[in-house]
């Protein structure tokens, strides 16, 4: 195989799991880039600013960052978009060229993309207070949402992210029209994925829409929940094609083959 003259990438630590090489490469190959390959680079923390600061000079134009990175990637950044700074973490890299960095979140308008209506003056229940919770109450917000409650296990969690973020902390699960799983809780098909949550399965009528942000080779116990109850849901692949997407058009300059692109992710 000849050699990829303009490389891409998703760091993480660990990156094993990621279904991004083959969505994006299946995007690059539709849209007749040939010469362009993403692949995936593991990267221990420790190690991430200098293994970073030198992809450029190995062929690389950008990565995504998943965990454990997004916050070490926008304080590596030379530049960053508003929303990345408001979020205080960035999921895409895009290398400009002269050591410049730029940094941006797809993770943010990828959610609102993704749902089935708009967010303007709907209200939303945002379970979880790490990265991606940050992400979607400020995604939320962003796009005129009326109300963004958040609840986490550990309630000193949710009040410091709404001090920083917006949104307002509650001590359990209330109605909205959007309910919104940001914590790790369905990854694991071996535990009891509404225990630790302050949902069970027949709560999920309480909402028009179930996104969660797990994915896994199956179907996750709170969206399995939402279908049988005829519940509009947002499954982890979709999300995962929105952000995505977004990243890119953002390193290619070209309009993405979304569909392509959710056929090789397995979204539907």
């Amino acid at each position: 195989m000849d050699r990829p003259r303009i490389r891409l990438g998703v760091v993480g630590w660990p990156v094993a799991h990621s279904l991004s090489p083959a969505m994006q490469n299946a995007g690059l190959e539709a849209v007749g880039l040939a010469g362009w390959r993403y692949q995936r680079l593991p990267i221990p923390p420790e190690l991430f600013d200098e293994t970073v600061a030198a992809l450029p000079g190995a062929g690389f134009r950008g990565v995504n960052v998943t965990i454990p990175h997004k916050h070490a990637a926008l304080a590596l950044a030379t530049d960053a978009a508003p929303r990345a700074r408001a979020i205080g973490a960035a999921n895409t890299l895009i290398f400009d060229g002269g050591n410049r960095i730029r940094a941006d979140n797809t993770d943010a308008p990828g959610l609102i993309a993704a749902l089935p209506f708009s967010a303007a003056g709907r209200t939303a229940l945002v379970l979880g207070a790490g990265g991606s919770a940050r992400a979607a109450v400020w995604a939320l917000l962003d796009a005129g949402a009326r109300e963004v409650l958040v609840w986490n296990r550990t309630p000193a969690r949710a009040r410091e992210l709404c001090a920083q973020v917006g949104g307002t902390p509650v001590p359990s699960a209330e109605p909205a029209d959007l309910l919104v799983n940001c914590t790790s809780v369905g990854l694991d098909p071996s535990q009891d994925a509404f225990k630790p949550l302050p949902v069970d399965a027949d709560d999920v009528t309480s909402y028009e829409c179930v996104v969660d942000l797990v994915y896994r080779d199956t179907e996750t116990p709170l969206v399995q929940a939402a279908r049988a109850r005829r519940v509009a849901v947002v499954g982890g692949r979709e999300l995962l094609v929105r952000q995505g997407v977004l990243s890119f058009e953002m390193f290619t300059g070209r309009a993405a083959p979304i569909e392509v692109m959710r056929r090789a992710a397995g979204a539907r």
